[in-house]
């Protein structure tokens, strides 16, 4: 009769030890990736670009502050913040405090849903279910919107748009921005959260300044309506977070979702994109953090990304 109860068994045992690795282990296991990205003028010298993302900030995870405060070694000279910093609504002292150190560095940012509201509790298959009906956040497979946001808590999220401001970053909700970095000009153009439908491309829209050295298209979530635009308008280099690369992976298969419409062979790292016969290298960080909910990750560390821009090829 022991037969019939070692299968169960078993199995109940390996899913308790995946899920103390993944809660216990992995979701602080915090790791840093580097890719270099051809865009910047034949002879400039390389700019060392770190993109933070995802930080997800509960009160009391000191590991992260120390991590992320230990980024500064790095000395980078420019700093991303692709958004959804936050899953406490008393979580801005402590990812201020945490981002200090690389608020010496020049910066710019764009926010994500969840620095705007407070997080909920959510099945994992509601991310399956979005996957096979096509509607994520706020957005239904036809492109038009749901129903707004009701019920939720508001996170306080101008206290930490007020802190990137004080230290000199540029805010690049729906607009433009300028910054002089080794004597090249890079110019920014970002979005706000297409994940709730808060993205006004119109209002940025006519692609590169011809006077810039580089222009970078940043945006918190990485639909695809997004990163058309910008490919079509024929910015080089796209940055972007939101996946948290699929969070719960399948070791040596990858991620299952996305949380948006981007293919999921494209959850995080690298790529490109195409649209209106251009190309545009894409950078989708996998993130720091998760939900307060649904503190696991499962083949999938915790990232921030070190990107050394290099000239482009002649």
């Amino acid at each position: 009769m022991r037969k019939l109860y070692s299968v169960p068994l078993a199995v109940a045992a390996t899913g308790a030890a995946t899920l103390a690795y993944s809660a216990g282990y992995e979701v602080r296991a915090f790791r840093l990736r580097r890719v270099d990205v051809p865009v910047l003028p034949q002879g400039a010298r390389p700019l060392r670009v770190l993109q933070v993302s995802d930080i997800h900030m509960v009160t009391g995870q000191h590991k992260k502050q120390r991590w992320l405060r230990s980024l500064a070694g790095l000395r980078p000279d420019l700093v991303v913040n692709t958004g959804d910093n936050l899953s406490d609504p008393l979580g801005v002292p402590a990812t201020l405090d945490a981002l200090g150190p690389l608020m010496e560095f020049p910066g710019v940012y764009v926010f994500g849903s969840n620095d705007y509201y407070g997080p909920a509790r959510k099945s994992p298959t509601r991310y399956l279910k979005a996957l096979a009906s096509g509607n994520h956040g706020l957005n239904n497979a036809d492109g038009t919107g749901r129903a707004g946001i009701t019920g939720a808590v508001h996170n306080p999220w101008e206290k930490l748009r007020d802190g990137f401001d004080a230290a000199g970053w540029l805010d690049l909700t729906n607009t433009r921005g300028r910054l002089t970095l080794d004597g090249l000009d890079i110019e920014f153009t970002g979005l706000d959260d297409p994940h709730i439908r808060r993205d006004r491309y119109a209002a940025v829209a006519g692609g590169p300044s011809a006077d810039a050295d580089l222009s970078i298209g940043v945006v918190h979530a990485p639909y695809l309506r997004s990163l058309d635009a910008f490919t079509a308008d024929g910015y080089p280099l796209i940055l972007a977070g939101h996946t948290h690369g699929g969070q719960l992976c399948v070791p040596f298969y990858g991620a299952l979702v996305t949380n948006c419409d981007l293919d999921a062979k494209r959850v995080k790292g690298l790529s490109t994109h195409r649209a209106g016969g251009n190309l545009s290298h894409l950078h989708v960080s996998a993130g720091c953090g998760t939900n307060r909910y649904t503190p696991i990750r499962f083949a999938c560390p915790p990232e921030a990304t070190l990107m050394t821009l290099t000239p482009r090829p002649r």
